[in-house]
């Protein structure tokens, strides 16, 4: 029942999929973001079944990309581009950790977050419509991996000590086991892409993990929700241009 729970609250917080509603509480909490890859694990097949369904029905290109963007957004409601946003936002002030902690709790979005945001959408969207194949095993390998990361940075690195919903699944997990099952699921995720072929995302992943560790710290005085989101459609954005790279290279040669 706990492990019920302890799922359907990662699902609840991290998706828009509707799910049986459960009151969060420090047992199911616990865990909680041991489920978080799950969701990656969802937005990975539910992407490998459009492409499949392109290739059943002969659509464009265009179409089979915009599919591809949108998909994961669909999927989690858009959650982690909040802090995507708020983290450009923030990044461009060129404030110090102080003031650059006070514009990430601003709901306005800036004008920098409207430039990033739209810079953001036509890079996936290109990079999605160039790939030339996503097998199942490299999809679900790069959302799983880029949540599990994210995870493990919310249980590992200094917190801003602003509170927030990182600093609240910070404080409830068993953070030593916690990391220690993230770090089994980046080994397991990571191995998926290398043996798919994709060791340059799985690569393109972790570089951008251990500049995520320095940003955090020099920049904002620790880690927050927000630059955690921030994190997640980084390492994405980057993982799939690593993998488009690869992919049409391949083909060259």
């Amino acid at each position: 029942m706990i492990l019920f729970e302890t799922v359907l609250v990662a699902f609840s917080m991290f998706s828009a999929l509707p799910v049986p509603h459960v009151d969060w509480n420090e047992r199911n909490m616990r865990y909680s973001l041991c489920a978080f890859p799950l969701v990656g694990t969802v937005v990975g097949l539910c992407c490998r079944g459009w492409t499949l369904l392109g290739d059943c029905f002969s659509l464009a290109p265009v179409l089979r990309g915009a599919g591809l963007c949108l998909i994961p957004i669909w999927i989690t409601g858009g959650i982690h581009l909040d802090g995507y946003a708020d983290t450009c936002d923030a990044l461009a002030s060129h404030a110090d950790a102080g003031k650059r902690r006070q514009i990430l709790k601003d709901p306005h979005l800036g004008a920098f977050a409207a430039i990033r945001l739209c810079c953001y959408f036509v890079a996936d969207f290109a990079l999605w419509t160039a790939l030339p194949e996503l097998r199942a095993v490299t999809a679900v390998g790069l959302f799983g991996l880029s949540r599990s990361l994210s995870g493990l940075s919310v249980v590992s690195f200094p917190l801003s000590g602003e509170g927030g919903l990182a600093g609240s699944f910070a404080e409830a997990a068993d953070r030593k086991r916690v990391r220690a099952v993230l770090v089994g699921l980046c080994a397991g995720f990571a191995a998926m892409l290398v043996l798919s072929g994709g060791w340059l995302c799985a690569a393109a992943g972790a570089a951008v993990f251990l500049y995520y560790r320095s940003l955090c710290e020099k920049a904002f005085g620790g880690l927050s929700g927000d630059l955690a989101g921030w994190f997640l459609q980084t390492a994405e954005l980057w993982m799939l241009a690593a993998l488009v790279f690869w992919q049409l290279l391949q083909v060259r040669l």
